[in-house]
């Protein structure tokens, strides 16, 4: 009886990996009918792998084909944003947990876009989740924030932006309070606030 451990890996663009690592057992006398049973496998592999990568690539062009109304070029985001905000907003990154400005903030108002100043979510509405970021269960319309399909980090999300300016903000994930049983979990650099007594 021999043994092979077969590892397959197919590459996506965008970049998703698919990781199949399939171990291969036959008697020698059989070669011929296992040779068959390892085509049909493959042939399926190729099937899953095709669906895979075809769902991936429409998650990515329907994301960079929205239009927002505030569209700026990229040096113009640079000289209006701080570093920190830049990551964030443009480049979709994450502030570490327990770091940000707002995760333990308290006061009444409504927090908006970083980028440009769009109301997103009502003080009211923010609840303490225990993860270290800005949590809220609701935002203030959901006109004013647009939801896309994240396949990063080899995975699927939900991906918060602003529908104003396009701004990543964070994720939403369905493990909330009620009224809505969303935790649209945010990064603080994403956001400015506005106190109730300015408004």
């Amino acid at each position: 009886m021999l043994k092979f451990v077969l590892i397959l890996t197919i590459e996506c663009k965008p970049p998703t990996l698919l990781n199949f690592t399939i171990t291969i057992q036959f008697n020698m006398v059989n070669y011929k009918t296992m040779n068959n049973r390892i085509s049909i496998l493959f042939t399926l592999i190729l099937l899953v792998s095709a669906i895979s990568c075809s769902q991936s690539q429409q998650s990515e062009e329907k994301s960079t084909s929205m239009s927002y109304k505030i569209e700026k070029s990229e040096n113009e985001w640079k000289a209006q944003l701080t570093a920190e905000e830049y990551n964030i907003l443009r480049e979709k990154g994450t502030e570490r947990a327990f770091s940000g400005e707002f995760w333990d903030h308290k006061e009444k108002g409504v927090y908006v876009c970083g980028g440009c100043q769009l109301e997103l979510f009502d003080s009211k509405t923010k609840f303490k989740s225990g993860t270290g970021w800005p949590s809220y269960y609701e935002p203030v319309n959901d006109d004013n924030v647009a939801i896309v399909k994240d396949t990063s980090l080899g995975m699927v999300r939900e991906e918060v932006v602003c529908a104003r300016c396009g701004g990543h903000l964070g994720h939403v994930f369905a493990d909330g309070p009620e009224p809505t049983g969303l935790r649209y979990c945010i990064n603080s650099a994403s956001l400015d606030f506005v106190g109730k007594e300015k408004k």
